[in-house]
């Protein structure tokens, strides 16, 4: 097939999404495919029209390649694409709609709300430690976690660094103190396959952007040692959110599990529906040990296109 991979854009992800391209086009051309690499910019449609592709692998991170945009044009323009479609993209990139979405069905989230960020500088919307995230930001871009102990002062002093100075909003939500576990979801002919629990376990600091993404900074544990009904439990959020969101070919559920608390202390933070493919990235890694080699999980998406 003739097959663009469309990579890079303006978003802070921007390196990442340039990384899981690279991996993936040159996996395409291991699996014979005829492949255009495309670094997004402002003339894209016009590019995605002469390259007229059979199918455009995604492999954007951030906005807006994940929160539906980059999704509605290529549905206007009638072209094939990997990973979720416009409604869902919308919805998983906020954490705010994907709480509405799901916890209603039972999936448990923390709980928080959405404030202004020159609030923060007057008294703190919950009590402390709590995190601070953007409500449409991926790879924990922007989080922040405010203890007693933190050195942003109490209330937060405005020249404190923090997100607070880059988003005028932001969402609030108690932290929750215990393991840092996500799990990868793939679509079968038979429903949605969750392929194990990973533990992550940040050398120093919480799981944040470098940790994610810079190598040594974060042991992964695949598959994670844990009770079974915290494993099962894991497992099933992951997949049912998947199916809730209507996510498509692939994604990633990330959770805070409170160890001291058992499966009661297992909180879903957010549903990534499109996850990195880099050689540190959870989603191949997960694949691997299910015995589904790297190419052999990019056909898998290519075949899920829609």
């Amino acid at each position: 097939m003739n097959v663009v991979v469309l990579m890079g854009g303006w978003s802070a992800e921007r390196e990442v999404s340039l990384t899981s391209g690279a991996g993936i086009a040159a996996a395409c051309r291991r699996l014979g495919h005829e492949v255009t690499e495309i670094d997004m910019d402002r003339g894209i449609a016009a590019k995605l029209a002469a390259a007229a592709p059979d199918i455009v692998f995604n492999a954007l991170h951030g906005s807006p390649g994940e929160d539906g945009t980059v999704q509605g044009m290529l549905d206007l323009m009638g072209l094939r694409y990997t990973h979720s479609g416009l409604r869902t993209s919308a919805i998983a990139i906020d954490k705010v709609l994907t709480k509405a979405v799901l916890v209603p069905l039972g999936l448990r989230m923390p709980g928080g709300h959405v404030v202004a960020s020159a609030d923060l500088h007057t008294d703190d919307p919950l009590p402390r430690p709590y995190v601070l995230k953007p409500v449409n930001e991926g790879s924990s871009v922007g989080v922040a976690i405010v203890t007693e102990a933190s050195n942003c002062g109490n209330p937060i002093a405005r020249d404190a660094a923090g997100p607070w100075q880059t988003f005028d909003h932001l969402l609030a939500e108690p932290f929750i103190a215990g393991r840092e576990l996500t799990v990868a979801v793939l679509d079968t002919p038979d429903g949605p396959w969750a392929l194990a629990v990973t533990e992550l376990r940040p050398v120093k600091g919480f799981y944040d952007y470098d940790a994610k993404y810079t190598d040594g900074l974060t042991v992964h544990v695949c598959p994670a040692d844990l009770p079974a009904d915290v494993e099962a439990s894991a497992l099933d959020m992951a997949a049912r959110a998947h199916v809730a969101l209507g996510c498509r070919g692939a994604s990633r559920s990330d959770f805070r599990w409170d160890d001291a608390r058992g499966e009661a202390g297992l909180y879903l933070l957010e549903v990534n529906t499109q996850p990195g493919m880099t050689p540190l990235s959870l989603v191949p890694e997960q694949a691997r040990y299910r015995g589904i080699d790297y190419d052999a999980l990019v056909a898998r998406l290519l075949a899920s296109a829609a």
